[in-house]
C-alpha cells in the first residue's frame, strides 16, 4: 500500500529494471508496478578495497549496472526510459563480501564461513531518472541501501553438501536463497526479509514517494498546527465578561487575518531559519564522558562484582568499591542506560554483554583494553593538539621525560603496565582472530609467522582453522615471558621451514585511498601519532611497499572489527 499513492504517476511512465533476477521481477511486479526488464551488461569487477564500506560497493554496482541500461538504451533509440532500477544484493562477514560462487567448493568455503554465525545481507539501489536535452542523455541517480543481519545455525557437512549439490547455491550471493531450500539453513533474521530475497521493496517505495509525491509545504504546516483548533472557532469571551461591547463580525475577520498573517509568518520563518537539530554533533561532543564513565565503572570492578551474582543495591555495591552512594548510583544508572547493566527492584546485575566483555576474567573480556585506554591513551589524546602541531608522539609531556624506546620507557615500564598492554592486544587479536583466519585461503601454505604476535591469540586460531599450519610466534623476551599465561590448554607445537614461495599476512586498520570515509583508520591513524609517531596507511600504499620487496600478489580483506587483513605473495625464483 505504501507505493499505491504512486502508481498512478508510474502508470505512463517508461520504467526498467537493470536486472535479469525473477526473485526482483517478482517482488516488484506483486507490488504492481509495471516494468520491463533489460538485463546490465556492466561487468561486475569494482575493487572492493577502494570502497569504505560494503554498503558504498552495492550501491555503486547498482548504480552503474542501471547507467549502462540507460546509456546503452538511449543509444539504441534515440530515447531514453523514464526511470531504470539498479541493484545489487552482496552478503558480508564482518566486511568480507561474499558474492555469488563460482563452484561447489567456493560455495562450501563461503557456507562454511556462514555456519553458526550472523551475517550481514546489503542491497544497493539505485533509481535513475532519465531525460534527454540537447540530443544528450541526463541522469539524476538516487540511490540508498538496506541491510538486514541473518544468523545461520551450525552446520553439519552432510547438510552443506546436500544443499550445494541441489544447485541452489550456485546463482546467489552468499551461497544461498533464504526464499527456497536455504531457508532451512536460517535460524534468524533481523530487518526486511524481501531485502535477504533481493530487493528491499518496502525502503523502495518510500523513495520512490520522495521522488514523485513528495509532501508539500502546506502539508507539512498541517501537520504541524493541525491539531490545534483555530482561534477564531471559540466564541471570545473575554471582552463581554468585562461588560464592553462584543466584538463585531468586521472586527473577528479583521483579527482573524491578522492571526493568519501573523502565525503563516512565523511558520514561514521557522521552516527557513530553524538548522536540523545537530543530535549526532552533540553526541560526538560529548563522547568522551561516556568513555570515562565506562572506564570508571570498569575500574571500581562493578562488572566483576556483579558477575554470576544476584542482583545488589547501590549502597551494597557502593560499599564495595569504596565509592560514596549517591555517586555509585548515579554510575550504575548511566551503566544500565548504555545497555551494560539490567535495573529492576531487586537491584542492578550485569547483561550479557557485560560478563562477556567487561568482567576482567571474562573468555572474551576487554577489561585490559578499557584499562589501558583510561590509564594511558587518554593522557595522550589530551595532548593532541601538541601532537598535531609537533608530529610526534606525547609520552615526553605525560612521562615527564622523552621516552627513548616506546616499549621499554612506557609500556613495559613497570608489570601493571606490562600486563594491561598484554591483555590489550590478547581481548582484541582474539576478537579478531576468526575473521583473519578465515579471509584466505591458506592451504597452500605449511608454516606461518606470526611476528609481534604477543600473546598468541592469532596463533592459536591460524591453528584451530588450519590444522596442517604450523605457527611460530616472535616478540620481545619479556611478552614471551607472560604469554603463557594466556595459553590455552596444551602444548603447541611450533616448527620453522623453508619454502620457495612465501606469503605474508599483514593485520592493519586500513585506510581508505582518498582518506575520507575510513573513521576507524583515521582515528587509529591519530592514536598512533600520539602514542607512537606511526601511522596507518591504505592498501594502495602498503601494495607499493609490499610490490618493492617482490610481494606482487596482494589480497585484501575487509573484517568485521576494526581490523583488516592483506595477504601478500611472493613466488620463489
Amino acid at each position: 500500500m505504501v507505493l499505491f499513492p504512486v502508481i498512478g504517476k508510474l502508470l505512463h511512465k517508461r520504467v526498467v529494471l537493470a536486472s535479469a533476477s525473477p526473485r526482483r521481477q517478482e517482488i516488484l511486479s506483486n507490488a504492481g508496478l509495471r516494468f520491463e526488464v533489460v538485463p546490465s551488461r556492466f561487468k561486475e569487477k569494482l575493487d572492493k578495497a577502494s570502497f569504505a564500506t560494503p554498503y558504498g560497493y552495492a550501491m555503486e554496482t547498482a548504480k552503474q549496472k542501471a547507467l549502462e541500461v540507460a546509456n546503452r538504451m538511449y543509444q539504441k533509440d534515440l530515447r531514453a526510459p523514464d526511470m531504470v532500477i539498479g541493484a545489487d544484493t552482496i552478503v558480508t562477514v564482518g566486511r568480507l563480501i561474499l558474492e555469488k560462487p563460482v563452484d561447489k567448493q567456493d560455495a562450501y568455503r563461503m557456507l562454511s564461513q556462514l555456519s553458526g554465525r550472523e551475517h550481514s545481507v546489503c542491497t544497493g539501489v539505485a533509481i535513475v531518472q532519465c531525460s534527454s536535452q540537447d540530443n544528450k542523455l541526463d541522469t539524476r541517480v538516487s540511490e540508498f541501501y538496506e541491510e538486514t543481519m541473518v544468523k545461520f545455525s551450525e552446520l553439519s557437512e552432510d547438510l552443506l553438501w546436500e544443499y550445494i549439490h541441489s544447485g541452489e547455491p550456485m546463482d546467489k550471493a552468499g551461497g544461498y536463497g533464504i526464499q527456497a531450500l536455504g531457508g532451512m539453513l536460517v535460524e534468524s533474521v533481523h530487518g526486511d526479509f524481501l531485502n535477504v530475497v533481493g530487493f528491499p521493496l518496502n525502503h523502495f517505495c518510500k523513495q520512490l514517494l520522495q521522488l514523485y509525491d513528495p509532501p508539500r509545504p502546506e502539508d507539512l504546516q498541517r501537520v504541524k498546527h493541525g491539531s490545534i483548533p483555530a482561534v477564531d472557532t471559540f466564541e471570545d469571551l473575554s471582552d463581554v465578561d468585562e461588560g464592553g461591547p462584543a466584538p463585531t463580525r468586521r472586527d473577528k475577520a479583521e483579527a482573524g487575518v491578522a492571526r493568519d498573517a501573523t502565525a503563516e509568518a512565523e511558520g514561514n520563518r521557522t521552516c527557513e531559519t530553524l538548522p536540523p537539530f545537530p543530535t549526532r554533533l552533540l553526541e560526538l561532543i560529548n563522547g568522551f564522558k561516556t568513555s570515562k564513565a565506562l572506564f570508571t565503572a570498569c575500574k571500581l570492578k562493578v562488572f566483576d562484582l556483579l558477575k554470576d551474582e544476584a542482583p545488589q543495591k547501590a549502597a551494597g555495591i557502593a560499599s564495595k568499591v569504596d565509592a560514596s552512594v549517591c555517586g555509585t548510583e548515579r554510575l550504575l544508572d548511566f551503566c544500565a542506560c548504555l545497555g551494560f547493566l539490567e535495573k529492576s527492584e531487586q537491584g542492578y546485575s550485569n547483561t550479557e554483554a557485560a560478563n562477556l566483555y567487561l568482567t576482567s576474567d571474562g573468555d572474551w573480556s576487554l577489561h585490559g583494553f578499557i584499562m589501558y585506554s583510561s590509564e594511558v591513551t587518554w593522557n595522550l589524546f589530551t595532548h593532541l593538539e601538541f601532537a598535531v602541531r609537533e608530529g610526534r608522539n606525547q609520552h615526553h609531556r605525560v612521562q615527564g621525560k622523552k621516552a627513548e624506546d616506546v616499549f621499554q620507557d612506557v609500556l613495559y615500564q613497570s608489570p601493571e603496565t606490562r600486563l594491561w598492554f598484554m591483555q590489550t592486544m590478547h581481548g582484541l587479536s582474539k576478537l579478531n582472530a576468526r575473521y583473519i583466519a578465515t579471509a584466505f585461503d591458506l592451504s597452500g601454505f605449511s608454516s606461518a609467522c606470526d611476528v609481534g604476535g604477543c600473546t598468541g591469540a592469532l596463533a592459536q586460531e591460524l591453528v584451530r582453522e588450519n590444522p596442517h599450519l604450523q605457527v611460530t610466534v616472535f616478540d620481545l623476551p619479556e611478552t614471551i615471558e607472560l604469554a603463557a599465561h594466556f595459553q590455552p590448554a596444551g602444548p603447541q607445537a611450533a616448527q620453522v621451514q623453508f619454502a620457495a614461495g612465501a606469503g605474508l599476512l599483514l593485520v592493519e586498520t586500513l585506510l581508505d585511498e582518498e582518506k575520507r570515509e575510513a573513521r576507524v583508520a583515521l582515528l587509529q591513524s591519530l592514536n598512533m601519532l600520539v602514542q607512537l609517531g606511526g601511522r596507518e596507511r591504505s592498501p594502495g600504499e602498503y601494495q607499493c611497499l609490499l610490490e618493492q620487496h617482490g610481494f606482487c600478489q596482494v589480497q585484501v580483506a575487509h573484517l568485521g572489527g576494526i581490523l583488516d587483513a592483506m595477504l601478500a605473495t611472493r613466488v620463489g625464483p
